[in-house]
């Protein structure tokens, strides 16, 4: 049986985290937008929640701000030297768990930044490893191979080569998806804390009870911004009526054109293409992603949207 998490995460109080500001954005793939003409501001230390229904930029957007996609329109604004220190968990399906490494290995990605792929080990790096495995439970772990790993003790593992990397900017792409709920409750210890130590923290969620209980902010995406804001005002019928139909009303052949916008009454422009593709870093290779909400309440007439959609 798994320990449970310690409360202290690295200690470390962050300094200069930049604000990420977007400005007309447009990401996709093959000049079809996936995410369009979305303007706004992370605020350094932000804990925010990206939510939407399937296919509605989610994934798209966190490859946007790690600089996978370059923009098709508009631009992510950051400080320069910051720009490469983001932490990224992709979703869980795009790991090939059959990679021959061990757990060990696994977290010790999470220094190649400050290491480098070929110097040896350091007496200090290997209790820097063995310490981020304690704060996830997986102490005696070590020397298990990630294929033997169930679904939580692999995100448990991926949140301890977080830890490691000591980013001011971390990203979570379905961080909670298919794992048990104490799980759930240890990884958000160290996701607080990260808060806390004024991380940028932006994870992509489908449970919108932990986005209610734990996430102060969220962007609520469908395509292009429905609202964005505090999650309570977010988070409404209306709201989440919108995002479905907003949705399902784009055309996926429609190519990008950068003077044509969706109006906020859902009027029909140019439209995205339906389909969030992944990548990999490492030994992390992602397939076609599905984002999942499972928000199923029936609501009346979409109102205007809330945020700071353009």
């Amino acid at each position: 049986m798994t320990a449970p998490v310690p409360v202290a995460t690295s200690g470390r109080a962050v300094a200069n985290v930049p604000a990420i500001r977007l400005e007309d954005l447009t990401l996709g793939y093959d000049r079809h937008p996936a995410v369009h003409h979305l303007n706004g501001m992370i605020p350094p230390g932000s804990l925010l929640a990206i939510v939407g229904p399937n296919g509605a930029g989610k994934s798209t957007l966190l490859r946007g701000l790690i600089g996978e996609l370059k923009p098709l329109g508009g631009r992510i604004i950051g400080d320069p030297a910051v720009r490469g220190q983001f932490a990224y968990v992709p979703q869980k399906d795009g790991i090939d768990v059959s990679y021959p490494v061990s757990v060990f290995d696994l977290v010790a990605m999470g220094l190649w930044e400050r290491r480098g792929l070929f110097k040896a080990f350091r007496r200090a790096d290997t209790d820097a490893i063995s310490h981020a495995l304690a704060l996830v439970g997986l102490s005696g772990f070590e020397r298990r191979p990630v294929g033997t790993l169930s679904g939580g003790q692999l995100q448990r593992a991926l949140f301890a080569r977080v830890s490691l990397q000591d980013a001011p900017v971390i990203l979570l792409d379905e961080p909670f998806s298919a794992i048990d709920n104490a799980t759930v409750d240890d990884l958000m210890v160290l996701v607080r804390g990260w808060s806390t130590e004024g991380r940028t923290v932006v994870a992509v969620l489908h449970d919108l009870a932990v986005v209610r209980a734990h996430f102060p902010e969220t962007l609520l995406l469908a395509r292009q911004a429905i609202a964005w804001g505090p999650t309570v005002d977010v988070l409404t019928q209306a709201n989440m009526a919108k995002a479905r139909g907003m949705t399902e009303a784009f055309d996926d052949r429609a190519p990008f054109c950068e003077v044509d916008h969706i109006g906020a009454d859902g009027g029909h422009g140019h439209a995205p293409h339906g389909h969030e593709h992944g990548h990999s870093h490492g030994h992390d290779h992602a397939n076609h992603s599905h984002d999942h909400d499972h928000d199923h309440s029936h609501a009346p007439a979409p109102s205007p949207a809330r945020g700071t959609q353009g």
